[in-house]
């Protein structure tokens, strides 16, 4: 009995939702990632047979319940994008088979207008092409800005339709295609009517994920390109020669007291030849020296610290200092001009007759009296005036 089309596609997004969350290395994983890519291709070739989508209609003559196999495409790159190769001749045969998938997907979905035309200019656009750091930032931003609207509106309709994911447990978008695929008594009982508002919810809810993949495609489509020219300009190794026992022991040997003294040695196709290609991109792994622990350390003490010595105090603690210390003048301009001195301030403050302060005040200008009398007494005037006799 053959599987129905609902049936094959869930099964086939349950392998490889359990394989995205696994490690591509264990065996367990690629055993699922090839049963899904499997069940992908016999219903990629099934819906083919059917003739559910034609180049000669629009949009609106696609139903509802059909829609979803849109996304067929869309699955197989994913998968096939995760399967383990051997080499780097074999990986390169793996991503140009990804990349077929995302130009069927991202052309049967513009074929038929569902990506609005301001989604196909943003995300048309490749952010390593662009020289300028600020507007290749400003890019990423904008086009994650619009993916992130996408998903939050695809969660807000499933929550209406009560479509929550198990808490506890991560989603990934293979587990969000599985959700909308009709459920088994709706695949077997075709003739019955759906309810309108259900179907117009649920066609809403497919074209937004439609338009979802559509921008991750665009980016994922980018980096396949970005991998496969690194692999395309990888060295090739070329494969031992046969050797006897004894010379791999020589070679061993050799090659640990090579090892001891030895630098590395240029990688690339023959070890030389330039580091970057004319749009600055890398052809062969480099280093930028000093590689030194030592001097890792004072170049990132050097990045993170200010350029310039930082002050260590504010301009109004500094002028406090410096008034403690007696080096900064005050005084002077038409105020201190018009003001008594001290002298003319002690006579005037002696003539209080009949207050405490007055008595002392007058008993200071006595005292001050008597020390001038003494020292002019002790210095006559002219005294001392040598006429520049030495």
């Amino acid at each position: 009995m053959s599987i129905s089309l609902p049936a094959l596609f869930s099964r086939s997004l349950q392998d490889a939702s359990k394989a995205f969350n696994g490690s591509a290395f264990e065996q367990s994983t690629q055993d699922l990632i090839q049963s899904s890519l499997t069940d992908l291709k016999s219903l990629s070739a099934r819906i083919l047979g059917l003739s559910l989508f034609s180049p000669n209609e629009i949009l609106e003559d696609i139903s509802t319940r059909d829609l979803i196999y849109l996304l067929v495409p869309y699955a197989l790159a994913e998968v096939q994008g995760r399967v383990r190769a051997a080499g780097n001749d074999e990986r390169i045969v793996f991503l140009k088979q990804s990349q077929n998938y995302i130009s069927t997907f991202i052309s049967n979905l513009e074929n038929y207008e569902i990506i609005p035309e301001s989604e196909r200019t943003l995300h048309a656009q490749d952010p390593t092409k662009i020289k300028d750091p600020a507007s290749r930032r400003e890019l990423k931003i904008k086009q994650y800005q619009r993916e992130k609207d996408l998903r939050a509106r695809i969660e807000t309709i499933r929550k209406r339709r009560g479509q929550l994911p198990v808490e506890g447990e991560t989603e990934t978008d293979f587990d969000l295609i599985s959700s909308l695929l009709p459920k088994k008594a709706e695949a077997a009982d075709d003739d019955e009517e759906e309810d309108s508002e259900s179907e117009d919810i649920l066609r809403e809810t497919i074209l937004l994920l439609l338009r979802l993949c559509y921008a991750q495609s665009q980016s994922q489509l980018q980096s396949l390109a970005q991998e496969l020219d690194l692999l395309q300009h990888a060295p090739r190794m070329p494969p031992p020669p046969p050797s006897r026992p004894e010379d791999d022991r020589r070679g061993k040997e050799r090659a640990t007291e090579t090892d001891m003294w030895k630098l590395d040695a240029p990688r690339g196709a023959d070890g030389k030849g330039p580091l970057l290609d004319p749009d600055g991109k890398p052809l062969r792994p480099f280093t930028i020296l000093p590689s030194g622990t030592s001097d890792r350390a004072r170049m990132a003490a050097q990045v993170f610290g200010p350029g310039h010595r930082l002050p260590t105090m504010s301009i109004d603690e500094y002028l406090q200092i410096e008034q403690e210390r007696g080096n900064i003048l005050t005084g002077g301009g038409p105020a201190s001009e018009n003001a008594l001195t001290s002298s003319e301030q002690l006579a005037i403050d002696s003539e209080m007759d009949g207050s405490r302060d007055g008595a002392e005040k007058e008993e200071m200008k006595r005292l001050k009296d008597e020390n001038w009398a003494q020292f002019t007494d002790e210095n006559p005037r002219g005294a001392g005036n040598t006429m520049n006799r030495g």
